[in-house]
């Protein structure tokens, strides 16, 4: 007899998803790149317990009791919304425990095993498999330096449809693109949105990372172009406040975003969390963080990008103009797989290309964080990286 005899099929052969940086390679302390995790540097501690205290204070009962979302941050989420371009109505905004819950509920409501959907190549590592394991065929869509390839979006779509295929959502980051860091352009933009209601497919907007930005002009939301009801856009608290408190939201189309509701078995979100979200950002306090977060972030992306021009400036990759990470392109012939050990070794951690792409390709990529490490050791890991790769090259 055996446990693993009890577990459903499509579970019995996965492994645990892997979380958090390595402690140590023999002696030496490693310092990971791999992880986009928020600078501890820059979590609000003091605020949030001023803004705890408050929500105590205000009303008990409905902060720790059974009770419903904080109505104040549903009409947060549609102010912002608004400010961005976009019609909102309070209605049509989900809040969740964080935004990867959505992800997780979306495949309930719309994937049946072997249903297509959509996914840009590379992608958010997470997202992969949360479609994955729920039977979705997964296609992906290349992305280059300007985002996701709009042609072949539309030759894909073409190609599915004389198959007799709909797929049933294309999953895309067009801000400051987890891994790649790129923006997608405006004109993409509005190509997606037409393509989406030619085809009939929902477009998941992930935009996680928007509010980061460091240069440049901010573009809109696809939603926010989104004419026909075909685009549901995706947020989250945690790269803008603090992970740890798990805020995510969803609005959209009223039918999807009431099927999503539907599939949230567990009920409303912490009324806690979300009244303590709701107080933090009273007052424009959220604004003021943001605005600090910008600066902070962009002076370590500013040293990642140094010290690999200087280290190893025969490597290419778009500097991002916001976000976490760097999407580093390696030498000619080697693959992560053959870096990985030796850059542990040398006491450096990076995610390794392959685990962004739904068929496992993408070995000759890496994935550098700056978020979650202090500038300082930044440059060490970038050194190390760099001695890792003359290593390899002899």
């Amino acid at each position: 007899m055996n446990l693993a005899d009890l577990f459903t099929p499509r579970l019995r052969e996965l492994l645990p998803p892997l979380w958090g940086p390595s402690a140590t390679s023999g002696e030496i302390p490693i310092v990971s790149l791999a992880y986009g995790l928020a600078d501890p540097l820059v979590l609000p501690r003091e605020e949030l317990v001023e803004a705890t205290a408050q929500i105590l204070a205000t009303d008990i009962d409905a902060v720790l009791n059974y009770a419903p979302v904080a109505a104040e941050l549903v009409t947060l989420v549609a102010e912002r919304l608004r400010r961005e371009g976009v019609d909102a109505h309070e209605q049509q905004v989900l809040i969740t425990y964080g935004s990867s819950q959505i992800l997780g509920l979306l495949p309930q409501v719309l994937v049946n095993p072997g249903d297509t959907v959509l996914v840009e190549a590379p992608t958010f590592m997470g997202a992969v498999g949360l479609f994955a394991r729920a039977g979705a065929h997964l296609v992906g869509v290349p992305v280059d330096a300007n985002g996701l390839d709009v042609e072949a979006l539309e030759s894909t779509l073409r190609d599915l449809r004389a198959r007799g295929v709909r797929p049933k959502f294309l999953y895309t980051i067009p801000t400051f693109q987890n891994p790649t860091g790129t923006t997608l352009s405006l004109a993409r933009r509005q190509r997606i949105v037409t393509l989406a209601a030619e085809y009939g497919v929902i477009v998941v907007e992930d935009d996680a990372y928007i509010d980061l930005r460091f240069h440049g002009e901010p573009l809109p939301p696809m939603v926010a172009l989104d004419q026909e009801g075909w685009v549901l856009r995706v947020g989250t608290f945690s790269k803008i406040l603090a992970p740890g408190l798990r805020v995510g939201w969803a609005y959209g189309p009223q039918a999807l975003i009431d099927r999503l509701r539907i599939v949230k078995v567990e009920g409303s979100s912490s009324p806690f969390v979300t009244h303590l979200v709701a107080r933090f950002a009273a007052e424009g306090h959220l604004d003021t963080h943001i605005a600090s977060l910008r600066r902070h972030y962009a002076a370590k992306c500013a040293t990642m990008i140094a010290a690999l021009r200087r280290e190893l400036p025969e490597l290419s990759f778009v500097p991002p103009d916001g976000g976490f990470f760097i999407w580093l392109r390696l030498p000619e012939g080697m693959s992560t797989h053959k870096l990985g050990p030796v850059a542990l070794e040398q006491g450096v951690e990076v995610l390794h290309g392959n685990r962004c792409f739904a068929d496992g390709s993408g070995s000759e990529y890496i994935r550098l964080a700056f978020s979650h490490v202090p500038e300082t050791q930044i440059e060490v890991a970038i050194q190390r990286l760099g001695n890792s790769i003359r290593t390899l090259m002899g």
